[in-house]
């Protein structure tokens, strides 16, 4: 730890009635400020500058916090971090907007290489943490549960890092990456965004790509969702797709959800793919995911909700078992998708497997 860092916190130490630690002697650097519970983290992050670190002791903050310049690390010291909505008036347009934490840039002005970590969220009335028009932002070993909408969420955004969080018993998806949330519009690159090595359970959806490209979903864990993950495209240019779900294990993702005005109701869906191209699905292990929703099997092709079908996807190297309707599902009059080299024993039609 820097030298600096050391003095703001013995300084925040020795003054016992203060929440908010203090300025290290030289400002030349980088510096931490701690915050404890009561003190408001919304004035450390204001006050910070690029390069700092907000640190946040073990205990409960009730507030929402508003995250706008780059290169800020907001850090807990873990899961007894936690963050949930206050209680009286919104103190700012996170609150406004029912989020716990909102990383938020602008056209043209991204937020750059921020990092979200070590801390759980909780309970909020929209997402647990937001976020819009940022670069490289970095969401680690943050717990999201029991938000109503979304537990981790972005969109218009690029090489995003999704790394060993854990999304648990939220309305929607556990995380949900987007081009946009409000508006139609073709697909973004988002140069190689990473969702990896994630605990996704008790959600709607676990994972939710929507209307992205170039970007990996690998190493996860997910289940006791309704569906697992969800890649979805449509008529828009450029599609959704040409991206990567790999390595994850899916299993017994077998809660039940009401169908909703786009989507049928869900149960058992391991990996759907609706309107998307140029997809890889390989190496997963999916298994035990049983319903009698149209989009229930191991790895479903589907036609999207507007009727644009999947075309030229891979799904090769799986391991699928216990999958019911069956372990491959084909619903789709989609071309050039293509079954190789999976280990299953039903698919529908018959001979995928």
């Amino acid at each position: 730890m820097k030298k600096s860092h050391i003095a703001c916190l013995a300084c925040s130490t020795a003054l016992a009635g203060s929440a908010l630690g203090c300025a290290p002697a030289t400002a030349a650097g980088p510096m931490t400020r701690l915050v404890r519970p009561g003190g408001s983290i919304q004035k450390a992050v204001d006050a910070a500058k690029p390069g700092d670190t907000v640190l946040l002791s073990a205990g409960t903050y009730r507030e929402s916090i508003r995250v706008t310049t780059s290169g800020l690390t907001l850090r807990g010291m873990g899961p007894n971090t936690v963050i949930e909505p206050a209680a009286g008036p919104a103190s700012n347009a996170c609150a406004k907007a029912g989020n716990g934490i909102c990383v938020e840039g602008k056209a043209g002005h991204p937020v750059d290489d921020t990092t979200v970590t070590a801390l759980t969220l909780s309970g909020f009335a929209k997402n647990g943490l937001w976020s819009s028009w940022t670069d490289r932002l970095t969401v680690r070993q943050v717990t999201a549960e029991k938000n109503k909408q979304w537990g981790i969420a972005q969109e218009r955004s690029t090489r995003g890092v999704f790394l060993d969080n854990t999304a648990r018993d939220n309305g929607d998806a556990g995380l949900f990456l987007a081009n946009m949330v409000s508006t139609e519009g073709g697909a973004i690159d988002t140069r190689g965004a990473v969702i990896a090595r994630n605990r996704l359970q008790g959600n709607r959806v676990g994972v939710t790509v929507r209307r992205l490209r170039d970007l990996t979903v690998t190493g996860n864990d997910i289940t006791g969702n309704c569906a697992a993950v969800f890649v979805v495209g449509d008529e828009n240019s450029p599609r959704g797709g040409a991206l990567t779900v790999s390595d994850n294990t899916i299993h017994k993702n077998n809660k039940f959800c009401p169908k909703t005005a786009r989507l049928p109701f869900l149960q058992g869906s391991g990996i759907v793919l609706t309107g998307a191209e140029s997809t890889l699905v390989t190496r997963n292990t999916i298994t035990d995911n049983a319903g009698t929703s149209p989009l229930s099997g191991g790895v479903v092709l589907f036609k999207s909700m507007v009727g644009v079908p999947n075309e030229r996807n891979q799904i090769s190297g799986n391991t699928l078992l216990h999958n019911t309707p069956a372990d491959l599902v084909n619903a789709d009059p989609g071309k050039g998708n293509t079954f190789l080299a999976n280990s299953c024993r039903a698919s529908k039609p018959a001979g995928l497997c």
